[in-house]
């Protein structure tokens, strides 16, 4: 193992063993503090350009919906699709139905991916090793400040949506596909159940990003792969031939939270699907940081 490894393992830039002299009034836990690191991040341009295509994205609905006219069944069948232009409400649920599958991956993977990798492709990881800080104070950091965009992605587009859609077809209560609706009031607590579930089901996504952040040095690689992984989740739910095996697959529970859209709210699948996506990325985690802590840093 390296000299710079060895100094930074305990998190101490003077020594290796429990009794190393440090500096006086050096405080681990005081280092890399999350404002010093959310700062960071959110100057980035990734994080500005990921927040203006969520941010548009309600406003090119209205417009795709305006040039094709109104959703309607062309099937019998009425969908959460086809009350798109209901209420504001309906106009949110849609762009989350949309964008859960595929869009909300994206930043998810981003931010958790590129987080220690990017770190790594400047050259700058090992310096913050030897500031010093350690290993597990650094991963901590960046892994809160990570999900925590990746929250706020998530929350940013309902938002905008809901306000979007409440100028462009009115403030109402939540029309249901199946009949019947939700008073505003109820209609507004269920989305935040289904941001919620939505934040959990990716989950997994992020454990992949920030593990594969941590053993690349390459962030697109990171990223790449963590997006790559959850579609091939998807296209193995879509085998049916695999039959109760797709339980185990946390993309067979990410539209679970339709549930909460439902006159009579069903916790099962979403509480199924809760229980899926924490597993992996409670495992996916724990093999980052114990990867990262015996890694050899020389970038």
């Amino acid at each position: 193992m390296s000299t710079l490894t060895e100094r930074t393992e305990n998190g101490t830039g003077t020594g290796t063993g429990p009794g190393a002299e440090t500096a006086d009034g050096y405080r681990p836990g005081r280092t890399l503090p999350l404002r010093v690191e959310l700062a960071r991040q959110v100057k980035r341009r990734r994080t500005l350009v990921m927040a203006a295509v969520l941010g548009l994205l309600p406003f090119v609905l209205v417009v795709a919906f305006a040039v094709g006219g109104e959703p309607g069944s062309r099937s019998g069948r009425v969908t959460l699709m086809d009350t798109a232009t209901a209420s504001g409400a309906n106009f949110a649920a849609v762009s989350l139905f949309v964008s859960a599958g595929f869009l909300l991956v994206i930043p998810v993977a981003l931010f958790c991916g590129d987080t220690v990798a990017s770190e790594a492709s400047w050259s700058s990881l090992r310096y913050l090793l030897a500031a010093p800080v350690p290993r597990a104070r650094l991963l901590l950091s960046k892994l809160t400040v990570a999900l925590g965009l990746s929250l706020a992605a998530i929350v940013l587009l309902p938002v905008v949506a809901l306000a979007v859609g409440s100028v462009a077809y009115g403030w109402g209560p939540l029309q249901i596909p199946t009949g019947g609706s939700l008073a505003t009031g109820t209609a507004t607590g269920r989305l935040l159940i289904v941001v919620a579930y939505v934040f959990v089901s990716q989950l997994v996504t992020a454990g992949l990003a920030f593990w594969l952040s941590t053993r690349t040095d390459a962030p697109l690689g990171a990223v790449g792969g963590a997006v790559g992984l959850t579609i091939v989740g998807n296209v193995l739910d879509a085998v049916t031939a695999l039959g109760d095996w797709r339980h185990f697959l946390p993309a067979h529970w990410q539209f679970a939270w339709a549930d909460a859209v439902q006159p009579t709210m069903e916790w099962g699948g979403m509480l199924q699907g809760a229980s899926v996506s924490i597993t992996y990325a409670l495992v996916l985690f724990a093999l980052a940081f114990r990867g990262f802590r015996r890694k050899d840093i020389v970038s």
